[in-house]
């Protein structure tokens, strides 16, 4: 059995973001010589998310207006959690969209169904953020 780890880091200019990072981990795979297996991908931050949808700007943008109405940023004082940080809403939309992704590796390829693709949810960016992948196989 193979171990494979490595950090990717992101440098989100905006408070919310959603980045497709699928071609980061094809690259990770290749880099670990893996063919089947499983693939982890998991942010290393509480107000930050790692999930499986559609690579589609009509779906994300309904995502940004879902996520906004279940936990608005503003105003900061609804937020119990807001006093010497104003980012409540992150750590919530964080939670409905998931901490991390996995992913079947089968002939040396991530294993996915249809559209599928792996992005990173930024929900309190404007500074440096990592993902952890941990691939582990022959």
């Amino acid at each position: 059995m193979k171990s494979y780890r490595k950090e990717l880091t992101f440098d989100i200019p905006t408070r919310r973001a959603f980045i497709n990072i699928t071609p980061e981990l094809e690259k990770c795979l290749k880099e670990s010589g893996i063919k089947e297996g499983m693939l982890l991908c998991n942010a290393m931050h509480i107000t930050a998310s790692v999930f499986i949808n559609d690579n589609e700007s009509g779906l994300h943008s309904d995502f940004e207006k879902w996520l906004e109405r279940l936990a608005p940023e503003k105003p900061y004082s609804q937020y119990a959690h807001n006093g010497f940080e104003d980012n409540a809403d992150a750590h919530l939309k964080r939670t409905v969209m998931g901490r991390e992704a996995v992913v079947a590796i089968s002939g040396g390829k991530l294993d996915f169904g249809p559209w599928e693709q792996v992005f990173y949810g930024e929900f309190d960016g404007k500074r440096r953020k990592r993902v952890l992948v941990k691939i582990i196989g022959e």
